[in-house]
This record gives structure tokens, C-alpha cells and sequence, in this order.
């Protein structure tokens, strides 16, 4: 039976979410953490989905990548839920009052020295979408039924500072999802597996 025969209610998919216990605080492999967060926008659509961008192909770091709306800490930030929700608001336009906050998954280690905390936020399904062209080429979804399915992600393993380290990689249409969004996106569908 495939995922469309038998989607995965939302319900079923706040409910999965929201019974995990939170993880303690992950440890990072960097002396010296550079917090940053991202927003995991779920929209509330007949069938769900999820929300990513790619990034511009004229940014000095990960460009032409397919992300979530997200980034550095600011100073001002006092939580990750604050720095994700400016983010995606600076990105995509999506304003913080009509992000409903469901919570967060362990912070991860990104390949650039930060320690990333994903927020996950619903969306209600009439949101307009404004990528900011300095940041954003394009803006697309996801069934989130889909991006869920662990069979998606295929693991890589590479050397990265003469250590070990794995990276999953998924496709969805022309869509190149890896890295860190691919591992954020795998945990995510660990967490509410059955």
C-alpha cells in the first residue's frame, strides 16, 4: 500500500509529533556554537505539505540549495522560534502571527559551524508566499506524506575533515534535497513514525 492510499491524517501527524519527549540539548562538535534556526512550514492543505526554498544561486554560502526558511541567531533573537520565525518572514514573507508553533527537534550540527534548532510551524493553507529575490530563486512544496517516507533519504557516506560522516540524499521532482535539510526532514519522519 503506498503513501497515497493511506495518507497520514495531520492530526495523526501533530499527535505523533507532540507525544515524543523532547530530546536534551545536543552536544556540539564545535568549540564554539553559532546558534541559528529554521522554520519546518507545514501547510494545512487538504493533504498536507511542506514548505522549502532554494536558495539563490548569487549567495556566498549554499547556493542553489534547497533549504528551509532559516538562519543565524541575532542578538535580539531570545529564543530559536523567534530567529526562525524572522527568518521565514525576512525570506518568504510568511508573517509570525499565522505560524502556529507546534515545537522544536534537537538542534544539528551544520557543515558550517552552526548548530542548527528546527521549529516546526503549521500554516494555514491561504498563506501568500513572497520569496525575497536577494535570498530565495523559488519557493515549492512537498506532500508532507511524502517527505516523510524514510525510504526517500539515501545515505552517503563521506570524509569531511579527515573524519567519517554521513549526508542523506532525496529528489523530489527536479528538486535536489540533501545535507542538512534532508537529515532535519529524516528526523522529523523518525520522530512520527509508528
Amino acid at each position: 500500500m503506498s503513501y497515497q492510499d493511506n495518507p497520514l491524517p495531520l492530526a495523526d501527524f501533530i499527535r505523533r509529533f507532540q507525544l515524543q519527549l523532547p530530546e536534551e540539548q545536543a552536544s556540539s562538535r564545535y568549540q564554539q556554537v553559532r546558534p541559528a534556526a529554521v522554520l519546518i512550514p507545514i501547510i494545512r492543505r487538504p493533504e498536507p505539505t511542506l514548505l522549502l526554498t532554494r536558495r539563490a544561486d548569487t549567495l556566498r554560502k549554499h547556493a542553489g540549495q534547497v533549504a528551509f526558511p532559516g538562519g543565524k541567531t541575532d542578538i535580539d533573537d531570545h529564543s530559536p522560534i523567534i530567529t526562525a520565525l524572522r527568518e521565514a518572514e525576512e525570506e518568504v514573507a510568511i508573517p509570525p502571527h499565522k505560524v502556529q508553533i507546534l515545537g522544536q527537534l534537537a538542534p544539528l550540527d551544520s557543515s558550517t559551524g552552526f548548530q542548527v534548532t528546527p521549529v516546526i510551524g503549521l500554516l494555514p493553507p491561504d498563506i501568500q508566499f513572497h520569496a525575497n529575490q536577494d535570498e530565495v530563486a523559488t519557493v515549492f512544496e512537498i506532500p508532507l506524506q511524502q517527505a516523510l517516507m524514510l525510504s526517500r533519504y539515501y545515505p552517503l557516506d563521506i570524509q569531511r575533515g579527515g573524519h567519517p560522516h554521513r549526508v542523506y540524499l532525496s529528489w523530489y521532482h527536479s528538486q535536489f534535497i540533501w545535507g542538512l535539510t534532508a537529515a532535519i526532514i529524516r528526523r522529523l519522519a523518525q520522530q512520527v513514525r509508528m
